[in-house]
């Protein structure tokens, strides 16, 4: 195995992934529907009882989230007396914690604490590469907690969740995770997919932690200054990590090693294009929640939002409202601070 290469930068990602990426085009003359059909038959490995019992699991997953919501998350919040819109949503964000929480900690014990050497070296991901590879234990189980959850998380963002603004481009989201957790596993990339639930995983537990605190800071009728300043500080690493484990390491380490390290270690690499396609949604979709997140922090520097309020809002049913009661003004102004709602958010 040769040694780790060191990380490159930002200027080698592009100069080096749009080279790979135009020889790979140069060299695919046949390139089309029939190549992609005898691929997939000749290197997609996925069983119906694989996909079974990710079925059964993503139906558990959901029956949980409701015995939870019922028996534990939403008697809690009607015991600390949270403010009606708070107590609704506090369910949602401790559900997501609760996983989130789960699977970023086993992805630290993959990464961190076994032999895998795909955080510090990202090309090993492809080492020894071969068509219908075992896949470890550990890792499977990895995959069948994600996978199961992405499937529930499609119908929650449909069905369970409160409806926001960006609902739609967060189910976008969950139909591009999936698709690439459920295609990395037939294809035997599951290095580099822990490598990504790694480094997606750790803001979502970070933006559902602040979440809870805005909602119980203003509980019994009572504020809570504690919730608050926890929430302000949740709000600022959050903004800051977002952008080191999404759009530092996620390009210059897994787009790095798809791009341009996978081919050099498996030249005829499965599916390239499509795979790489994918990420670089994926990549576009951090990129967009990100400007909501530069555009919070310019509001907060401008000094037109005092606090950190509910995330990701205001939601479908307040723009409503707010659109409403605007025209019932007839011209009437109010502070910026509560006419706008912004606050950070992510996926």
């Amino acid at each position: 195995m040769p040694p780790p290469e060191p990380m490159p930068g930002y200027g080698q990602l592009l100069r080096r992934g749009y080279g790979s990426l135009a020889e790979a085009v140069r060299g695919c003359g046949d390139c089309g529907w029939e190549l992609s059909r005898r691929t997939w038959a000749e290197n997609a490995h996925l069983g119906w009882g694989e996909v079974l019992l990710c079925g059964l699991g993503a139906l558990g997953w959901t029956a949980l989230r409701r015995a939870a919501v019922h028996s534990l998350f939403r008697p809690f919040g009607e015991w600390c007396n949270l403010q009606p819109k708070d107590a609704a949503k506090m369910p949602e964000s401790a559900w997501k914690l609760l996983f989130y929480t789960l699977s970023w900690s086993y992805g630290i014990y993959l990464l961190f604490f076994t032999d895998y050497p795909f955080f510090y070296d990202p090309p090993s991901v492809f080492y020894d590469w071969k068509k219908g590879m075992d896949v470890p234990t550990d890792i499977a189980i990895a995959y069948l907690l994600q996978c199961s959850f992405y499937g529930h998380s499609i119908y929650a963002t449909a069905y369970m969740d409160t409806w926001r603004k960006d609902s739609v481009v967060m189910l976008l989201h969950h139909v591009v995770t999936l698709t690439l957790i459920a295609f990395s596993y037939a294809f035997r990339y599951h290095n580099v997919g822990i490598l990504v639930l790694f480094l997606h995983d750790v803001n979502d537990v970070q933006l559902e932690f602040t979440k809870l605190n805005v909602y119980f800071k203003h509980r019994g009728g009572v504020y809570h200054r504690l919730n608050d300043v926890i929430s302000n500080i949740g709000c600022l690493t959050f903004s800051v990590s977002w952008f080191w484990f999404r759009l530092y390491w996620f390009p210059l380490k897994v787009l790095y090693a798809t791009c341009y390290s996978s081919l050099q270690s498996v030249p005829n690499i499965p599916f390239y294009f499509f795979f790489n396609a994918l990420l670089l949604v994926l990549t576009l979709m951090n990129i967009y929640w990100f400007l909501y997140i530069v555009l919070f922090v310019a509001k907060v520097l401008m000094g037109q939002v005092q606090e950190v309020n509910d995330v990701r809002e205001y939601d479908v049913e307040d723009s409503k409202k707010t659109t409403t009661a605007k025209k019932k003004e007839a011209g009437l102004q109010l502070p910026s601070a509560l006419k706008e709602g912004y606050v950070c958010r992510g996926v």
